[in-house]
């Protein structure tokens, strides 16, 4: 493995105010994580419906103008909510104010609720899964081209032109949530970076079968078959509850999954003031995770 590891918080604006969001966010830059995160949803998946939540990207932007070094973005936005051209927009735009410090997270969507408050189609998981791919060659394809013309079963471009072009060359970073058999497929032919957690109920891995070991070991297949080298690609995975209140819970699950090939890990933050257990992760673990890993990666 040659890849850096990298260390994130799984802020969510779900329950929360502007302040409190931006605040979250700029405590992960205070203590040194590499990249925090929002939602992509119109309601809490938690609880009530009728509680607040900010939109992601508008909040992303915001965030990005507030910020100056850690990594951002949405894990993961839904592709169901935009059309890919429109997404495109947004994404270089953030890339733009935050200079070069998004990665674009993407998803098919999941949250059938939220989808029938709104109005928005939830096509079956098979159609999700081919509008997902399209949108991603075409997001490829805006932010490599001086022009676009694509023509798939869901969308369609017309010689169109993406400007200005993301900062980062020669695209934003691509994350792609992927936890079944044709996600795994098509994170291995076209991600940066996937993304996958254990099976919990009420998110996007309810229902899922296949533990990490497993899915780690159908990805890597998948990027073989795709003629890619699977420790090119990062992997990242995130955690609540004991893992973000105990310094040797985290160690432990930093430790498992970098075993696995990881190479990125989040926690969900449960406390922001100072001598809390999350600063202590920041200060005191974090810097020796680094170390260990990334020299044995040299």
């Amino acid at each position: 493995m040659t890849l850096p590891v990298r260390f994130g918080l799984f802020v969510s604006q779900a329950g929360r105010s502007w302040d409190e969001v931006l605040g979250r966010f700029q405590m992960a830059e205070e203590l040194g994580f590499d990249h925090a995160w929002l939602v992509d949803h119109l309601t809490p998946t938690d609880g009530s419906p009728d509680g607040p939540i900010h939109e992601a990207w508008t909040l992303l932007a915001a965030i990005a103008a507030r910020t100056e070094r850690i990594r951002l973005g949405v894990l993961v936005t839904s592709n169901t909510f935009r059309h890919p051209a429109v997404l495109a927009k947004q994404a270089v735009t953030v890339d733009h104010i935050s200079r070069g410090r998004l990665i674009l997270g993407l998803g098919a969507g999941w949250y059938e609720d939220e989808h029938r408050r709104y109005g928005i189609e939830l096509p079956p998981p098979p159609e999700r899964v081919d509008r997902l791919e399209e949108a991603v060659q075409m997001l490829i394809a805006l932010m490599g081209a001086e022009r676009t013309t694509y023509s798939g079963l869901h969308y369609r471009l017309d010689d169109a032109p993406l400007e200005p072009k993301p900062l980062q060359r020669p695209r934003i970073p691509i994350l792609i949530a992927a936890h079944r058999p044709r996600m795994l497929r098509l994170a291995a032919r076209y991600a940066d970076q996937w993304d996958t957690f254990p099976e919990l109920p009420g998110t996007a891995t309810d229902g899922v079968t296949t533990d990490i070991a497993e899915r780690v070991a159908a990805f890597e297949d998948a990027c073989r078959d795709a003629g890619r080298d699977p420790g090119s690609i990062r992997r990242s995975t995130w955690a609540e509850g004991d893992v973000a209140t105990s310094e040797v819970a985290f160690t432990a699950f930093v430790r498992q999954h970098r075993a696995l090939g990881f190479t990125d890990f989040s926690i969900v933050p449960q406390e922001r003031v100072h001598g809390s257990v999350l600063e202590r992760i920041a200060r005191d673990r974090i810097p020796g995770l680094r170390a260990e890993f990334d020299a044995s990666a040299t």
